[in-house]
């Protein structure tokens, strides 16, 4: 919820550009709709899967969305406002259809450092304290956070909701960006994860789950386009 937070109250002050939040949960409290105010637009659906489907719920995102770009946001990731305008800027001339906002530093902050952030708000804190930080999924991460031209998002097929759960859908969704023929980008400088437990819904379930998300990315890495045209259609996606 911290970090939910620190995320929206960051980008808004940085941008004026609508944020849509969706939470999926067994019931609702309104403690998020009630924290976040008129900051963000907030939409709650019930659901007693103690699994969170995050493709499914990034793809109801995408639908509810109305803008021509969006950029799919985990709500504890901070990246320095000069690159994500970097990254807006070619979306807009059209010299990408999705752009990751950073390069190869994938950094969590640790707690310290998230507490110091939260605390002061200044991006330059943890640009100055990279050093100090871990570094994730090197040496090519591909999470976080991405910005994509939306009529061509949807057509890609957005996120794959066969991808149950955490992990390895981000690989997936690369290697059919690839494979329908479109561009994408990265913008240089670093991303900063704020610093959370991992509970169920941050890690892997088992290794049989794990094996059978990295069988189904080599599936869809085999297809031609027309064969991804065809599986994207077996999605039932609007």
């Amino acid at each position: 919820m911290e970090n939910l937070l620190v995320v929206v109250q960051f980008l808004r002050s940085h941008f004026d550009s609508p944020i849509l939040i969706y939470e999926a949960s067994s019931y609702s409290t309104g403690m998020v709709s009630s924290l976040i105010g008129k900051e963000a637009a907030y939409t709650f659906e019930e659901d007693g899967d103690t699994i969170f489907h995050r493709t499914k719920y990034i793809n109801k995102l995408v639908e509810l969305s109305s803008t021509s770009l969006v950029a799919v946001w985990d709500c504890d990731v901070i990246i320095p406002p000069n690159q994500l305008k970097e990254a807006v800027q070619v979306l807009k001339e059209g010299r990408s259809s999705f752009v990751f906002p950073y390069e190869r530093e994938f950094l969590d902050t640790g707690v310290i450092l998230r507490e110091i952030f939260i605390k002061k708000r200044k991006i330059e804190i943890l640009l100055s304290q990279k050093g100090k930080m871990t570094t994730l999924y090197a040496p090519d991460p591909i999470g976080g956070a991405f910005l994509a031209n939306r009529k061509d998002y949807i057509a890609i097929g957005m996120e794959n909701p066969n991808f149950y759960g955490w992990g390895r859908e981000d690989g997936e969704r690369l290697h059919r960006w690839k494979g329908m023929g479109y561009k994408h980008s990265r913008i240089e400088g670093p991303l900063f994860h704020l610093s959370h437990p991992r509970g169920m819904n941050s890690s892997f379930h088992n290794d049989r789950e794990d094996q059978e998300k990295w069988n189904d990315i080599l599936r869809i890495k085999s297809f031609g386009k027309m064969e991804l045209i065809q599986e994207i259609q077996k999605w039932g996606l609007a």
